[in-house]
């Protein structure tokens, strides 16, 4: 399996770190800082890791084409869940988030009540 992690900050970091002693998968490691995708990368043999801006929607698209990705991981900041949901959504690509945000908030309590959630 290959698994596209889009956030290579702490969360991202260990995800590879944990991936690496189970070795059920290769990741391809993509993060805004490259250089903080190759150190998560450096997890690993085999890694790779690549610059990626989660808001570029078409450049996430084309990635998990280009990569041959099985599933986009979101490791990064909830306000790109649905610019990464989306991208995998158009490549046919299974998604797994590491917190769930909301998709749309409530129309009109949207800090006392809960929206349209991207689960639902």
């Amino acid at each position: 399996m290959r698994i596209l992690l889009v956030g290579a900050g702490g969360v991202g970091t260990a995800f590879a770190r944990i991936a690496a002693r189970r070795r059920f998968a290769d990741l391809v490691i993509a993060d805004y800082d490259l250089g903080r995708a190759q150190r998560a990368a450096a997890a690993r043999d085999g890694y790779e890791a690549v610059q990626l801006d989660a808001r570029d929607e078409p450049g996430v698209t084309e990635l998990l084409a280009q990569r041959h990705c099985d599933v986009l991981m979101n490791a990064a900041d909830p306000r790109f869940v649905m610019p990464l949901f989306r991208a995998a959504l158009a490549a046919g690509t299974h998604y797994l988030d590491m917190a769930m945000s909301l998709s749309q908030p409530h129309p009109d309590a949207p800090y006392q009540l809960t929206g349209v959630k991207l689960g639902d």
